[in-house]
Formats: structure tokens, sequence, C-alpha cells
């Protein structure tokens, strides 16, 4: 008989990775984290997600330069007219 790994929730694997839930879904919306979509729910099974931090995905996904930075032109803010552009 085997044991088949259960499916968990983005609150779980938040808990498993030691990260607040914001974080989980900006992952999953940048298509970095391997996610499941079941109806309106993610579902995850953690040995993805630990192959996926393994693999180096939670660095590049962390990755300032990956990160868009909303009100700011590079590194500085932004002007108002570059706001309103």
């Amino acid at each position: 008989m085997t044991t088949e790994e259960r499916w968990v929730g983005v609150e779980d694997v938040a808990t498993h990775l030691g990260v607040n839930k914001d974080s989980i879904y900006r992952w999953i919306e940048k298509a970095a984290l391997p996610a499941h979509r079941v109806g309106r729910l993610f579902r995850f099974k953690l040995s993805e997600v630990d192959d996926w931090v393994r693999s180096g995905g939670a660095s590049e996904a962390n990755n300032p330069s990956n990160v868009e930075k909303k009100g700011m032109t590079n590194g500085s803010p932004a002007t108002r007219e570059e706001r309103d552009a």
C-alpha cells in the first residue's frame, strides 16, 4: 500500500516556508511557485514546493530586479508626470 501525499493550502505552505500568505500569492502571480488551481483555491504538494526552494526558486522570486516597484522609476520616486503617463 502506498501513501499518497496530501494537498495543502496557501496557509500551510506559508507556515512550512516561514513566510506570510502575501508572499505565497506574489510567487503564484509570478508563476514561480508550483501551484495547482482547484476551483477558486490554490493547492500544493509540499514535495513540489521543497523542490522549488532547493532549485533556487524562492531566491529568484525575491530578487528585487524581478519585483515591480509601484510609483518608483529606477529606484527613485516617480514624478507626477511619470505617474500620470
